[in-house]
Parts: structure tokens; C-alpha cells; sequence
């Protein structure tokens, strides 16, 4: 079984997020990336294989040792090979280095396949749209329609979580950061 860490947004910025998604699905574009009842989210980590409780314990620690902290949300990507649409965050070195921790405290679960998430080769993104399966021009349409409804943002990364890569995506656990500001 494959699972996620993912970093999760304040409600307010989730909200704004998963209303650009929304609109993809509510112009009959695309409903991919809804179907996977996914929470708007970076992915820290993937894994081929956890054991949940060991994982969970190692969250709860990582949690209490790491605070909330800005989001920025200023531009919208694409990955052309698989058809992605997705915000991306302003990057700054302490999202790089929570990022870098997570890797280290977790590095006792097989991460093999994954390089993508590994530390200095991670694309953080917030997916909107995964149009891999629609006719081509399904990208092309909700590329213009998220370019064009997007506005940047700002929130707060508040929280992590452990998520089950299953059709849907099934959270096992999250929890909020609570490190000392």
C-alpha cells in the first residue's frame, strides 16, 4: 500500500483552493481530481510502505517540534506529462527545511519510486485539476479557466497528515503543528 505525508492549509485558504478545483468540475471540464476526495495540500513525503502506528507516533513528535507557518500561494504550474494543473507556493527556507526534518524523522520507510518528494528535487504544488484522462483540449480549457479565476493568496500551513494513496484518498490521521512560534 502507498501513503502520503501531506501539509494542510488553514480552512480559509483550503476553501479558496478547492473552489478553483471546484470550478474546473463545475464547467464540465473535469471531475479527476475530486474523485480522489482529496483535502487541498503540499505532499511532503510518499512512501511504498508505512506501519501506520509507527508513522502516527513519529507525526505526533514532528508536530510538536514544528509551528505553523505563512502560506503564500502565488502562481499556478502545470506538468505537461501527466496534464496537472496546480498552485504553486512562494518557497522560502523554512518550508524547505520542515520539509528536509519530515524526510529525515521518516527515512526507516521505503521511499524507492518517489525521488520527486526527495529533498532537493521536491516540487511543492497544490493540485487543482488532473486532466491525464480527459480528451487533450480539457487541459488546455481548465489551464485558461484556472490562469484566469486564480488571484494570489495567503493563509497558513496549520497541520500534517498521513493519507492512504487509495481511489478515493483515505486520511489515516492529521494532526496541527504546534511548535513554539
Amino acid at each position: 500500500m502507498q501513503y502520503a505525508i501531506e501539509l494542510y492549509f488553514d480552512q480559509e485558504t483550503e476553501q479558496k483552493l478547492y473552489a478553483l478545483a471546484k470550478q474546473v468540475a463545475d464547467q464540465n471540464l473535469s471531475t479527476k481530481f475530486l474523485e480522489w476526495k482529496t483535502r487541498p495540500h503540499l505532499t511532503l513525503a510518499c512512501f511504498n510502505d508505512v506501519d501506520e502506528e509507527k508513522c502516527i507516533g513519529l507525526l505526533r513528535e514532528f508536530a510538536r517540534n514544528h509551528k505553523q507557518m505563512p502560506a503564500y500561494i502565488g502562481s499556478v504550474g502545470m506538468f505537461n506529462d501527466t496534464r496537472t494543473i496546480f498552485a504553486s507556493p512562494i518557497m522560502n527556507a523554512c518550508m524547505y527545511q520542515l520539509q528536509r526534518e519530515l524526510q529525515e524523522c521518516l527515512k526507516d520507510f521505503d521511499s524507492a519510486g518517489w525521488e520527486w518528494y526527495r529533498p532537493d528535487r521536491w516540487t511543492p504544488h497544490c493540485t487543482l485539476a488532473l486532466t491525464k484522462e480527459d480528451a487533450e483540449d480539457v487541459f488546455y480549457k481548465a489551464s485558461d479557466l484556472i490562469l484566469h479565476a486564480f488571484k494570489k493568496m495567503s493563509g497558513r500551513f496549520v497541520s500534517v497528515g498521513l493519507v492512504k494513496i487509495t481511489f478515493p484518498v483515505k486520511e489515516i490521521f492529521a494532526i496541527e503543528l504546534e511548535g513554539e512560534a
